[in-house]
This record gives structure tokens, C-alpha cells and sequence, in this order.
């Protein structure tokens, strides 16, 4: 089901700026037992994006009632907000643009991320790079070219997911993920201010291991630093958090510190 502006619709205009351009954000969100997951983290990322891109902000108190109502009453579930620069305009000038357009679809929760998080995930190396663009890194807005032509690379070497880094040949991410890893007693995630999204759970993530006092790298490191490391794990708002059994011919024992977060992020 698919609602824009809070009304039922099965289309959406051509005209539309991220039809158009990709001009605009979404992001993707958790719901258990049709409440919404983390709704303050997605906020403040969409506000964020919206920010960047100098796209006027909708009633947040509006969106969040939509949402609920898009919710569905299951133990897992998921909905996805998308929120374009509206309508109209010539060309790439965001001028002459209706009000902003709010697009809310539901789905339920993918059955297979339960055995992921409890089995692991075997990663690919993509053979594709991420470029350097530090203007929008870090937001999850619509234009998802690098991303799509990524898991596709992935998917063609027969995975589900896989590494992928920069041009300058740091690690950023996964294809649908944030990556983070532990080496001795230390907690490592790539510097997102170039390249990659910066997501929720990424968010979290960060805040537990300030709780528990745990020293967390924030930096650019290459494959080599990953895949020495003693455990591995990614996560997103849908999957939380996933431990990385295998990449590319490295294999990783599933660690005390994902089962952890693991724990601390169940809903």
C-alpha cells in the first residue's frame, strides 16, 4: 500500500523532482507490533537530508500520523519514507516546485534477516568504487545510482552483499549496510564525511559503545584493516544487527561484542 500526502494512491506524478532527479530523501523504518522503531534517530537523519538539500521541512507531527497509520499490526514490519522537493520546476533550478511531496509505503518484515542475524553473513569485495562527494555523504537521499550498480556487481559474484570502497581505497560500507568491526578491545567503523550513508542503527551503535565505555576508531582504513580484524558485523534499521561470518576468502568467528548490540538493539 501506498500513500502521498496521506491519501491511498497506486501513482505518483512523472513530474515529481525525484522522479525527475532523485531530488530528495527517504529513509527506511523498523515497526514492531505497529510502532514505529527508533522514530527520533529517522527524524533527525530526514531533517538532515532536508537541510542539505534546502528542501522546506512537512508537519512532522502529520508525517508521524500518517505513519502510524501506514504501520502494519504485525511483530515485525517495516515502512519506507520518502519525501521529494514536489512537482514542477525547469530543468536542475528548484524553483516553480509545488509543496513538498510525503510518500509512505509499508512491507512486511523480510523472513530471512532472522536466520542472518543469528547464522551470519558471508560478504563479497565489490569491484566497484564509491566516488568522493562530501557535499551530500553521510545522507540517505534519493539518488541511489552508486548503490544499485554496486549490488548489482555483488550479486553477480553470487552474494547478497558485499564490501565496497571508496576510489581512494578506504572502506566505507556494504551495499545496503554500515560496516563495523573489532580488533582487541577495540570498536571500528569507516569516517562517513566523503562517501556512504550514515545510518540509524550505525547511530545507535556508536551511542551503546559510549555507554559501555568501549574505545570506538572512527577513520579511513583499507580492506587489509577489515579483514584482520576479530569480528565483524553490519547493520541496518531493518536487519539491526548481522554478524559477518566470511569475506571474500576470510572467515570470522561470530563475537561476543555483536551478540552484545545485537541484544541492546532487539526491539
Amino acid at each position: 500500500m501506498i500513500w502521498l500526502n496521506g491519501q491511498p494512491t497506486e501513482t505518483v506524478s512523472v513530474s515529481d523532482r525525484s522522479f525527475q532527479y532523485g531530488d530528495g530523501g527517504f529513509t527506511t523504518i523498523l515497526t514492531a507490533d505497529g510502532k514505529l522503531v527508533a522514530w527520533q534517530y529517522h527524524l533527525e537523519r530526514m531533517q538532515s537530508c532536508l537541510d542539505a538539500l534546502r528542501i522546506p521541512h512537512p508537519d512532522w507531527l502529520q508525517v508521524l500520523n500518517w505513519l502510524e497509520m501506514a504501520a502494519l499490526h504485525a511483530p515485525l514490519a517495516g515502512l519506507k519514507l520518502h519525501i521529494s522537493r514536489g512537482e514542477g520546476g525547469r530543468g536542475y533550478s528548484p524553483t516553480q516546485v509545488s509543496a513538498p511531496n510525503v510518500t509512505i509505503s509499508n512491507f512486511a518484515y523480510p523472513e530471512h534477516y532472522v536466520q542472518l542475524k543469528q547464522n551470519g553473513l558471508e560478504l563479497a569485495v565489490c569491484n566497484l568504487a564509491l566516488g568522493i562527494n562530501p557535499l551530500l555523504a553521510g545522507h540517505k537521499h534519493n539518488n541511489r545510482l552508486e548503490q544499485v550498480l554496486c549490488k548489482a556487481d555483488v550479486e553477480s559474484q553470487g552474494f547478497a552483499d558485499g564490501v565496497v570502497l571508496d576510489i581512494n581505497q578506504q572502506v566505507i560500507e556494504t551495499t545496503m549496510a554500515n560496516l563495523f568491526w573489532r580488533k582487541g578491545d577495540s570498536l571500528y567503523t569507516p569516517d562517513l564525511s566523503a562517501s556512504g550513508v550514515a545510518g540509524v542503527v550505525r547511530r545507535q551503535v556508536l551511542e551503546f559503545a559510549e555507554r559501555e565505555q568501549v574505545k570506538t576508531h572512527i577513520g579511513n582504513y583499507c580492506l587489509d584493516d577489515l579483514i584482520q580484524a576479530d569480528e565483524v558485523m553490519v547493520c541496518n534499521s531493518i536487519m539491526g544487527v548481522v554478524p559477518v561470518t566470511k569475506i571474500a576468502q576470510q572467515h570470522f568467528e561470530i563475537g561476543t561484542m555483536t551478540r552484545r548490540i545485537q541484544e541492546m538493539l532487539s526491539p
